[in-house]
């Protein structure tokens, strides 16, 4: 049986019905189960099964594989950034298991995951510092070198102001700020390290770090480099970058996620059809059997509360 965990599936509903979606044009018994720290988790509710799960630390490396075990997991996804290098550093062991982790390696995640490390890997991306005095521009942003980007961040501060916000982060960079417009790129990328499909999409309305309102675009002129950076990471699987198109239309790259994103379920729609692609690879599937069809014309997402009667 194909049973799949969303790890730190938490609220992440439309993620988790995309990752049944796909799992069940594989196999129409395929199993998804939501598992979570939180006992209240939302997802619990959707998810054919939940599991409250311990903390991805390697303290409790034993009891989550005992548990991977008796509840028959033959696949992971994992969710958030903060467990990505678990899971990806435990995937060789897992594997001798019969349990595939759906992620990139953990070299390329952890190249990812530092924001000064991933400066330095394209000339797309925007410059990075240590010191705010580096910074060739008036004004700047200052945000945690690791972690949800996000987070304790500051756009648009003089350097003074950057230098004070400074002292409240534990490692904290310096960008120049890029004023233009923001758009993410849904992509996958199969084992080779080849983009299969990618779309793009303007981030309209965002809270918290996540689209809301999200329509696609076409931007065919960053295809190919977009293409040629993805494949440098040596990434596989889902990836999300984020970015912004100056008013000179020149791309920036602020990050990359490797893994699947929030709302990422707009780039399945517009053919990106990450999930499935993951899993069928993972069952040994030729994926030329399932080419990539892009959306010919925009879709909007709009995300919205709901309720559900049980």
């Amino acid at each position: 049986m194909l049973k799949v965990l969303l790890s730190s599936a938490g609220a992440k509903v439309p993620m988790l019905e995309a990752v049944r979606g796909a799992a069940r044009r594989l196999a129409a018994d395929a199993v998804v189960v939501a598992g979570d720290m939180d006992p209240d988790a939302v997802s619990q509710y959707v998810a054919d099964e939940f599991w409250l799960m311990p903390a991805t630390t390697d303290a409790h490396k034993d009891a989550i594989l005992a548990q991977l075990i008796a509840r028959g997991i033959t696949h992971v996804i994992p969710s958030r950034d903060g467990e990505l290098l678990f899971w990806a550093q435990w995937s060789s062991q897992l594997i001798t298991h019969g349990i595939t982790v759906l992620c990139a390696s953990a070299d390329a995640i952890g190249v990812c995951l530092d924001k000064l490390a991933f400066a330095a890997t394209s000339r797309l991306v925007i410059p990075t510092y240590l010191d705010a005095e580096q910074v060739e521009a008036p004004l700047l942003v200052v945000k945690e070198r690791y972690g949800a980007g996000s987070q304790s961040l500051q756009l648009k501060v003089t350097k003074a102001q950057a230098t004070a916000h400074a002292k409240t982060l534990s490692q904290p960079i310096f960008q120049p700020f890029i004023a233009g417009r923001e758009i993410s790129i849904d992509a996958w990328l199969d084992s080779n390290y080849q983009v299969k499909g990618h779309s793009y999409r303007y981030r309209e309305v965002v809270k918290q770090g996540e689209s809301q309102i999200t329509q696609t675009v076409s931007l065919p002129q960053f295809d190919s480099v977009i293409k040629s950076m993805l494949s440098a990471l040596r990434l596989c699987g889902p990836v999300v970058l984020q970015a912004i198109i100056d008013q000179q239309h020149q791309l920036h790259i602020i990050e990359c996620n490797s893994r699947f994103g929030g709302a990422s379920t707009l780039g399945i729609k517009a053919g990106v059809d990450s999930m499935f692609w993951s899993l069928a690879q993972s069952l040994g599937d030729d994926l030329a059997a399932y080419p990539y069809y892009p959306s010919p014309s925009p879709i909007r997402q709009v995300r919205i509360a709901r309720d559900l009667y049980l």
